[in-house]
């Protein structure tokens, strides 16, 4: 029987090499974002390398759209096997957060609700896997999680936090069968929504090049997580 894999927060870097490096290995993949202007072409792109996609629109900070989205997922391709929490891009024209020295309670709460939706996920689908007592949660996370960038600000602290639920979930499945992890990024990211942004003001962020990760490597690594399940994050950076 086939194995499902759900994407979440599918974009045109990570997002879709992880379907891509799943599918070969014989997943369903569920593609979910919020947007399904880009949806034809990454299940073209599947579709030619012989692998089954459907894709799903939903906004993940909307509770019962995404767990409305994770049902009809379980309904349409099975239950899932893997779930994975990328967050998008956030609106790159948006004023940023301030640094850590005037970080506000407020900007703490709006940087956390990218947060929220990967627990809701998780909480949906995580059940299921432990009564089967197999499957894997997989997040992808920013550096500032584990080397202090003060720059970023609230968005320092998010990243944080996402990583201590990664792998204290990790921790907390010990037995169960079921394997928790997080990829920790340190550069960015190919083809993605934020590596174009940054790459067309080089007035702005200089030449981007090597500050650049190919998608396809993390994308493996991320598959060998879920193989070898010796540990709960891998630091993948330049």
């Amino acid at each position: 029987m086939s194995r499902t894999a759900v994407v979440i927060g599918v974009g045109p870097g990570l997002g879709l090499s992880v379907a891509h490096r799943f599918g070969r290995e014989g997943y369903a993949v569920a593609l979910v974002s919020r947007s399904a202007n880009r949806h034809a072409d990454y299940v073209a792109s599947l579709a030619d390398k012989g692998i089954r996609a459907e894709p799903f629109t939903a906004d993940v900070h909307d509770r019962a759209q995404l767990e409305a989205t994770l049902d009809a997922i379980e309904t349409r391709l099975g239950a899932p096997d893997l779930l994975y929490y990328g967050p998008g891009a956030r609106d790159l024209d948006a004023p940023r957060p301030g640094g850590i020295t005037q970080t506000t309670s407020e900007e703490v709460r709006e940087a956390m609700a990218g947060v929220h939706p990967a627990i809701d996920a998780v909480n949906r689908v995580l059940p299921g896997m432990v009564s089967r007592g197999t499957g894997s949660l997989l997040f992808a996370g920013g550096l500032s999680s584990v080397v202090p960038m003060p720059f970023l600000g609230a968005l320092a602290l998010s990243s944080a936090a996402l990583r201590t639920y990664a792998v204290t979930l990790n921790a907390g499945l010990t037995g169960t069968g079921v394997y928790a992890g997080t990829l920790t990024i340190g550069a960015l990211i190919a083809r993605g929504d934020i590596h174009r942004y940054v790459a067309s003001n080089p007035e702005q962020y200089g030449d981007v090049s090597p500050r650049t990760l190919d998608p396809d490597d993390i994308a493996d690594t991320a598959w060998l997580l879920t193989v070898e399940r010796d540990r709960a994050e891998e630091v993948v950076t330049l």
